[in-house]
């Protein structure tokens, strides 16, 4: 039996499936990878990606920060590939319950999912740090310098920025829905990011599949590890 087999075996008799993903999901629809050899961490910028990226470099550097966001975090006109798709097929069949990611990209729901906790926030939504009033990315793009609300105050993108704590009910829903699970599946992720990829410690249940690129500190516990391209892995799947 192949790999692709066992994990159409698996799919096929689980009912409760969770999807946890990171980065590599996004990467085949043409979104950089932050800790690749070629990511956004290995770039040479005036001060490091993690740096500027951080709550302290944002309020003490706002127009730095938004320039490089606006550079290298807002990225229009991406579609969603095979695993994105996949994903949401397996939701609509009844098999997959949710998708945890640490992606901020929107990608998942664009494709059709319904259930996601985006762990890190999205760049699809951003807010008002005065009047609390969302605005979406146009907001953020096309304003010059640092964004403002209409009311005057400063607009925030809503993603989790270094320094910053996850949001207390996507934390919540994410480990009820992975500790509920029958079947998680971990793909595109170096699980090298906490508190994120802790959570997998949740699950409890039967099948634990891993579909990465390279290898993870979780493969050893797993029933199936896959090296291969997430998309490729996902889109064959018969469901």
């Amino acid at each position: 039996m192949t790999d692709i087999e066992r994990l159409q075996q698996i799919v096929d008799e689980s009912d409760n499936i969770v999807f946890f993903g990171g980065a590599g999901v996004s990467t085949e629809s043409g979104i950089p990878d932050f800790r690749s050899v070629d990511g956004l961490y290995n770039m040479k910028y005036k001060y490091p990606p993690e740096q500027i990226l951080s709550r302290t470099f944002y309020y003490n550097k706002p127009e730095e920060f938004f320039r490089f966001y606006r550079d290298k975090l807002i990225i229009k006109d991406v579609k969603p590939n095979k695993a994105h798709i996949a994903l949401a097929e397996l939701e609509k069949a009844g098999k997959l319950k949710a998708v945890v990611t640490q992606n901020i990209d929107g990608l998942h729901q664009l494709a059709g999912s319904k259930t996601v906790y985006e762990l890190h926030g999205s760049t699809l939504r951003n807010y008002c740090e005065s009047c609390r009033k969302f605005y979406g990315i146009d907001a953020i793009e096309k304003a010059d310098g640092i964004p403002r609300c209409s009311c005057g105050g400063r607009i925030k993108p809503d993603v989790v920025l270094y320094e910053e704590m996850l949001d207390d009910n996507c934390i919540n829903g994410a480990v009820r829905a992975i500790a509920a699970a029958d079947t998680l599946i971990i793909g595109g992720t170096s699980l090298a990011v906490y508190p994120a990829a802790g959570f997998i410690n949740y699950f409890n249940g039967r099948h634990l599949v891993i579909i990465n690129k390279a290898a993870t500190s979780a493969d050893s516990g797993a029933e199936l590890v896959i090296h291969k391209p997430i998309g490729e892995v996902l889109g064959s799947l018969k469901i």
